[in-house]
């Protein structure tokens, strides 16, 4: 009897040990949340501009803990907020779009996410070096072309336009690197064209640009507007002429708004303080990366292309801000 009362007593109080612990392990989440923000690679803009704002946040925002992670950028930041895996994800507005709206290589998948804010706008450039032969998207036949990072926003774009003029990967060679990969890429000679989506200068060209003569390609007019006319959440774009070493020309091309996207479930009170200490901070965010200047409560209102977290709408509010219908997700 006294041997099943002792062993009782010890299931008993392994029972409270387990108890206690999961109770000890609910209470430290509670006092210091872990965020994840989903970039992207080394050598574009979202890493440094993910750092920032996981600067701010762990600073400014109480029981915060935000750090930036290197990803494949924009197609596979979008999984992996809809997954929770990250929290907070850096992506291009035309894939924001057809994320929401389950379309494309989304379609039948609409992916559990929500806008916060707009970060920049991107610019297509496709490159090459001079003496190369290319000088319109056309050329890009029988070449070695790297289309983007596996998962990128470059790539998901280069797939879209290029159906537009009726190119398909069979013409080419295709390869998949990352910013700084297809730079060194092209300084070796092992690809002929390297595409980047990004705000303009992105430091991967610039040092591209300093070893190297480079040939940036422009987009005709008539090519533009076929883009534009199929894909409302594209924009021309003019890329003025000395923006790269030896860009004495000015380059035509497809322009694109990024979004900083949460997971749709985070509390509303969450994304309302995260989206506050943004903007009461964004001194902070342009020392870290000039882009930031693109950052404003206006262009999250008038350029996203998905509703708006409840959070970040509550803020915008508070600002006198008008939140258009299309915004306001659906319960």
């Amino acid at each position: 009897m006294q041997k099943k009362n002792y062993n009782y007593l010890l299931i008993s109080l392994c029972v409270a040990l387990v108890i206690g612990l999961s109770f000890g392990i609910e209470e430290a989440e509670g006092k210091a949340k872990f965020i994840s923000i989903a970039t992207g690679g080394t050598g574009g803009v979202y890493y440094p501009y993910g750092g920032g704002l996981a600067e701010i946040w762990t600073r400014h925002v109480p029981g915060v803990q935000a750090v930036a992670e290197v990803t494949g950028a924009s197609v596979e930041n979008t999984r992996l907020v809809h997954r929770g895996e990250s929290l907070i994800g850096e992506i291009m507005n035309d894939v924001a779009y057809q994320a929401y709206f389950a379309e494309d290589r989304f379609k039948g998948k609409p992916q559990k996410i929500l806008a916060m804010f707009q970060m920049y706008p991107h610019h297509y450039h496709i490159v090459a070096l001079k003496g190369s032969g290319i000088k319109t998207v056309y050329d890009l036949k029988g070449k070695r072309v790297s289309v983007g990072a596996p998962g990128s926003g470059t790539e998901f774009k280069t797939n879209l336009v290029f159906k537009v003029l009726g190119i398909s990967y069979s013409d080419f060679k295709v390869h998949r690197l990352s910013f700084t990969e297809q730079a060194n890429a092209l300084k070796d000679g092992t690809i002929d064209v390297g595409i980047w989506d990004v705000a303009a200068p992105t430091s991967s060209i610039m040092d591209l640009a300093t070893t190297r003569d480079i040939v940036i390609i422009s987009f005709s007019d008539e090519d533009i507007k076929k883009i534009v006319q199929a894909y409302p959440f594209y924009s021309p774009y003019v890329l003025p002429p000395g923006v790269y070493k030896g860009q004495d020309y000015p380059v035509k091309n497809p322009s694109v708004w990024n979004t900083v996207i949460c997971n749709a479930d985070l509390p509303e009170d969450l994304v309302y303080k995260l989206t506050k200490a943004v903007f009461q901070h964004r001194d902070y965010l342009e020392k870290i990366h000039p882009f930031a200047k693109y950052t404003t409560p206006e262009n999250a209102v008038n350029a996203s292309p998905i509703p708006l977290h409840p959070g970040a709408i509550k803020y915008y509010r508070e600002l006198g801000l008008k939140i258009p219908d299309r915004l306001i997700p659906k319960k």
